[in-house]
This record gives C-alpha cells, sequence and structure tokens, in this order.
C-alpha cells in the first residue's frame, strides 16, 4: 500500500509543485509553486470542460444507469421465465475491459456501417450522424457506452440484496393485502439502504475515474476531455509537462477523497453496529 499508492501520491502531489518535462533527473525540475494549478483554471480551457464532462459522466450513471439496474433487478427477482439468460445478458458487459467496450461502441457508432446509424437511417451522406467526431454530442455517446456496462453491475448489486430478503415477509406482506409496490416499499427497500451507499459511491468512483472509452476514441481530445485524459495528455502530448498533470491529477485525487471517505465512513459504523 506504501510503496504502489501512498508514495506514488505523494510524489505526484509535490511534483504538481514544479515544472519538468520528465526528461534527465528530478534536479532538473523547477519550483513554481502553485503555477500549474493557476494555469489549470485560468489558461487552459480543456480543465474545466473535463470537470463539466465529468459531471455528465456522473450524471449519466447515477440518474440513468443505476435506476434502469434497479429496474432490471426488481423484473429479475419477480422469477421471470428465462431469467438467467437475462442476467448473463446484463452481466456480460462487467467482465469485459473498458477499452474493449470502447472499441464495442466504435463499431456501433460508425457514421455509415455502424448499428445506430442503420437502425436509425441516418447512415446516408445527406443525414449522416457522426456520433463520435461531433463534439456536441459526442460525450453523451459515450456516456452511454460507460452507462451499458455500469447497468450490468448496478443491476448485480441490487439483486443479490432483493434475493436475501427473508420470502416469509414477502409472503405475510401478500397475506396482509399488500400490493407488488407495498411490498417492494415496505419489505425489500429497507434492504437495499445498504446497497444504496455502495451504489452512489461506486458510481461517483465511475464517473471520476472514466478514462478509457473516451481515450480509445479520440485519446480525450475534441469535446471528449476528462480529468484523467487531461492528465494523460500531460504525459504523454507533444509537450510532455509532468507537473501540470500531476497538479490535474492532484485535483481528481481530492475529488475521489469525497465519496471514497464517505464509503469508509458508512462501513466504519456497520462494523461498530455489530
Amino acid at each position: 500500500m506504501v510503496a504502489f499508492i501512498w508514495l506514488p501520491a505523494a510524489a505526484s502531489v509535490g511534483l504538481s509543485l514544479f515544472a519538468w518535462d520528465g526528461v534527465g533527473g528530478i534536479g532538473e525540475a523547477r519550483f513554481v509553486g502553485l503555477e500549474n494549478y493557476r494555469e489549470l483554471a485560468t489558461i487552459h480551457p480543456a480543465f474545466w470542460r473535463a470537470i463539466g464532462n465529468n459531471l455528465i459522466w456522473l450524471a449519466g450513471l447515477g440518474l440513468v444507469a443505476t435506476p434502469l439496474g434497479v429496474l432490471f433487478a426488481f423484473l429479475l427477482d419477480r422469477g421471470l421465465r428465462g431469467s438467467v439468460v437475462y442476467e448473463s445478458a446484463l452481466y456480460l458487459p462487467v467482465v469485459l475491459s473498458l477499452a474493449l467496450v470502447g472499441f464495442i461502441w466504435q463499431l456501433q457508432y460508425a457514421p455509415e456501417q455502424g448499428f445506430i446509424n442503420q437502425l436509425l437511417g441516418t447512415n446516408r451522406q445527406d443525414n449522416l450522424i457522426d456520433w463520435l467526431g461531433d463534439r456536441e454530442i459526442n460525450i453523451w455517446a459515450a456516456v452511454v457506452a460507460g452507462g451499458w456496462r455500469h447497468v450490468g453491475y448496478i443491476t448485480l448489486l441490487y439483486l443479490a440484496a432483493l434475493r436475501s430478503v427473508d420470502p416469509s415477509l414477502r409472503e405475510a406482506a401478500a397475506l396482509d393485502g399488500a400490493g407488488e409496490w407495498q411490498a417492494f416499499r415496505h419489505v425489500s427497500l429497507p434492504v437495499l439502504r445498504p446497497v444504496n451507499v455502495v451504489v452512489v459511491v461506486v458510481t461517483a468512483i465511475e464517473a471520476l475515474r472514466a478514462f478509457d472509452i473516451p481515450w480509445v476514441i479520440n485519446r480525450g481530445q475534441n469535446g471528449l476531455e476528462l480529468l484523467s485524459t487531461v492528465v494523460a495528455n500531460g504525459l504523454l502530448g507533444e509537450a510532455v509537462r509532468v507537473g501540470y498533470a500531476s497538479a490535474a491529477a492532484t485535483v481528481l485525487l481530492l475529488l475521489s477523497i469525497v465519496p471514497i471517505a464517505a464509503y469508509l465512513r458508512r462501513s466504519l459504523r456497520r462494523e461498530q453496529a455489530t
């Protein structure tokens, strides 16, 4: 933990106070204080665009993908015929790497031969939709790709929680005349509350660490900027700027601490209660 997580994180925070192109030893670095942070906030528009896109990613996962996962978990918990097939289909994207998910959706969004444009009938030159090249819509297309994977994970979490509910409680609710919604509200929903905390934290972390899909599409540029791609482009771009990239990474670290701290606080409280 110290060698591979804490020391590199501390080194990154330290490097954010220096100007260094990564060539030569660390002695070549020049101390600039908070200049890299000032440049992030005032000079480079990619930083604020990345913040906005991370918020869009969070909204897409939290307000669309997560409710869909809850809905699918509720439907599968009712014992639908062929539910094993549905569960496998929903969970299959979760076992795929995000880079592979990016490649899959690149094929779906292809302008002329992609499934999406063919389905909508917009694969002709006169009304062609460039889903990934148009900077006005490509972030939404990327969020759909990320949400496709996220839905299966959320479904798995909630389905496991629903199946842990004592069947006798549901039977008692049915005997008392409770409908499906009332049984879900008064029997199942209280069981889901601990899972809700985990889902909120995981969704926030997923939105902050999103990287692979935008990077596969166009290296996180032309409308697909995220905090993670700002860091990567600072390290791997034509002009390597270790200090600038470290400043962006420090901002990402500070934002990530908030949901992680909330999750740890909840977990510690649960351990103390038991």
